[in-house]
């Protein structure tokens, strides 16, 4: 995620840079999500379903694919499909704030 300039002036609680984060997310979707998607996809079926795989994709990650990218969530449905993929539990957030407090990184995670 991208933060955009924020100043003490700002009275708004956008913190975010949404142009950036939607153009950085089709950009790695584009040149790295849909075409290694496509290649997993064809080596399950190229393999007869002897090729599997397993994912482990943040919460924030499929909140920024579903906004921006909606169809590598779309390659994840047609690989879940297959029944080759396994998608794993995952954190939310790949969290810094046990630099902050344990309290809250254990609350995060």
């Amino acid at each position: 995620m991208r933060l955009r300039h924020y100043t003490v002036f700002d009275k708004n609680d956008r913190y975010f840079d949404d142009y950036k984060n939607a153009a950085i997310c089709r950009k790695v979707a584009n040149k790295c999500y849909l075409p290694a998607n496509r290649l997993i996809l064809d080596m399950i079926r190229q393999f007869d379903g002897r090729f599997k795989v397993a994912y482990s994709i943040t919460g924030v990650l499929l909140e920024q694919l579903l906004s921006f990218s909606p169809e590598v969530m779309s390659t994840f449905d047609a690989l879940a499909e297959t029944g080759c993929v396994e998608f794993l539990a995952e954190t939310y957030y790949h969290s810094l704030s046990f630099l902050y407090s344990r309290d809250e990184f254990v609350e995060q995670v």
